[in-house]
């Protein structure tokens, strides 16, 4: 089983998550359930079949997220080194092919977000940041080729 690395700020996103699926969604389901078993005889009760598969569905995402929590390293600001790109630094780039600036969240892979700039450290660009310093220059094989980037400057991001 793979180590799940997450950030403090993507522990809390999991916790509200679970939080929501133990108040909420719970609660819903159970309502759910009532209403169906009101309507009669349970063993040709499709709404009754649904809410209860929906209910075991919702109990096994609860279990996931638990383990998540239990088995997970969450990166604390101490563990981030100051001069070499980690999980948890936001990271501003040059790439020197585009000539544009860019800016990437490195963090683990389960809270990885392409849309919003956070890349994992097991993608191609995270894996080759990782350990670098400010000026260097790295290159990495992506699927539309060969880029290579600047570091131009690492800030802690937690």
């Amino acid at each position: 089983m793979n180590e799940t690395i997450l950030t403090k700020a993507g522990l809390l996103k999991i916790e509200e998550e679970l939080e929501f699926l133990k108040v909420v969604k719970r609660k819903e389901i159970a309502e759910r359930i009532k209403e169906a078993r009101s309507f009669g005889d349970i063993s040709e009760n499709a709404e009754y079949d649904e809410a209860k598969n929906a209910q075991a569905e919702m109990e096994l995402q609860i279990e996931k997220l638990e383990n998540l929590i239990k088995f997970s390293t969450v990166i604390e600001e101490k563990d981030i080194p100051e001069d070499v790109v980690f999980i948890g630094h936001k990271v501003k780039l040059y790439n020197m092919d585009t000539k544009k600036d860019e800016d990437f969240l490195l963090v683990g892979s389960r809270e990885a977000d392409p849309f919003e700039s956070k890349i994992s450290h097991e993608s191609p660009l995270g894996k080759a940041l990782m350990g670098k310093k400010r000026g260097e220059i790295v290159t990495v094989h992506l699927p539309a080729g060969l880029m290579r980037y600047k570091i131009k400057s690492l800030n802690k991001h937690i």
